[in-house]
């Protein structure tokens, strides 16, 4: 077999492992549970790795011993002290190749970026934004969301949407369409019910009540629009702290949007754009269609040495042949 590759996607609720040769085929495919070391802690991370890794490689026909190069996206890993503890982690599956960890928006932008280089914003349950440029030198937020004043994943919008509710009961803001819907989404016996029941934990409104929101803001509902374009903005602005940090505002990059909340659309998207493009004209955003873990692989041959560009497209096709139709490359965003 020629030589191998092997890339991972570490998150908070999964592991992602894929084995590519140098051509860019993929493998083999492994996945298991959650990995984030801030909830799992070190061993529950090297579990999570040698169980998906085991599968891809047994997917394969392949052993660890010739894996040539490898990278690891890491959920979690926000801070330079974190490296040598993480390194020491993915050593104790018994690689003997070179090896790279990174912030798992990086391996993101990487499988979304033609370049290999640019900004990624994730907005999923959270947010975080990372960037290189072209000499990889690193841009990035603190990835910890409101308490460092960072927004907005799913988890804050809802808090916007229950602000927006707690505005318009208390005549400080217009009513919404919005209060109506959380209190029979719920149970509630009325607005006040609902705020109450908030506060108190009686009710919850979680991540997933984002998807409400959007449907709300389709209807037309002002408040919900506003929320949305709140977000919008909130993350162009991650987006332009990073470009700021990395100098790169003149130049032609792409900006990779990583995240289920991107599925929302032109409601949160053109007011990131709108954002972004005032400082960063020749910016393109792109909506990220492959997996992350392809992006592992990238940086798997980056840290062996091989020059990736050329079999970037290849992996792409091949990670959507594998796992599913709906993976594609990576589009400009309409």
């Amino acid at each position: 077999m020629s030589d191998i590759f092997l890339g991972a996607d570490v998150g908070g609720t999964k592991t992602h492992a894929l084995v590519a040769n140098g051509s860019g085929r993929v493998l083999g495919f492994g996945e298991a549970g959650p990995g984030n070391p801030d909830n799992v802690g070190y061993d529950g991370l090297l579990d999570v790795l040698n169980d998906s890794v085991e599968m891809a490689l047994d997917r394969a026909g392949a052993s660890l011993s010739q894996i040539q190069g490898a990278g690891f996206g890491i959920g979690g890993f926000d801070w330079p002290s974190q490296r040598d503890a993480l390194l020491a982690v993915v050593r104790r599956m018994g690689l003997t190749c070179p090896v790279e960890i990174a912030n798992d928006a990086i391996i993101g932008l990487l499988a979304g970026a033609r370049e290999g280089w640019g900004v990624a914003v994730v907005a999923g349950t959270g947010c975080n934004c990372w960037g290189w440029d072209r000499d990889h030198r690193v841009g990035r937020v603190t990835g910890l969301g409101w308490e460092m004043g960072e927004a907005a994943g799913a988890a804050e919008l809802v808090e916007e949407a229950i602000r927006a509710v707690s505005r318009g009961w208390s005549l400080r803001g217009p009513k919404t369409l919005l209060a109506e819907r959380f209190v029979e989404h719920c149970g509630a016996q009325n607005v006040e019910d609902l705020l109450s029941g908030l506060s108190s934990r009686r009710y919850t409104l979680g991540p997933d009540t984002a998807l409400l929101i959007f449907r709300i803001a389709e209807e037309g509902d002002e408040a919900a629009r506003a929320t949305i374009g709140w977000a919008g903005t909130e993350l162009g602005n991650l987006a332009l702290g990073v470009i700021r940090q990395l100098r790169i505002g003149g130049e032609a990059f792409e900006v990779v949007l990583v995240g289920s909340l991107f599925d929302g659309g032109s409601m949160l998207i053109d007011p990131m754009r709108t954002s972004i493009l005032a400082e960063a004209p020749l910016a393109r955003l792109v909506r990220l269609t492959a997996p992350p873990v392809a992006g592992g692989v990238l940086l798997g041959m980056q840290a062996a040495r091989l020059d990736e560009s050329g079999v970037r497209e290849a992996l792409i096709r091949s990670v959507a042949g594998l796992l599913d139709s709906q993976h594609r490359g990576p589009g400009v965003v309409a």
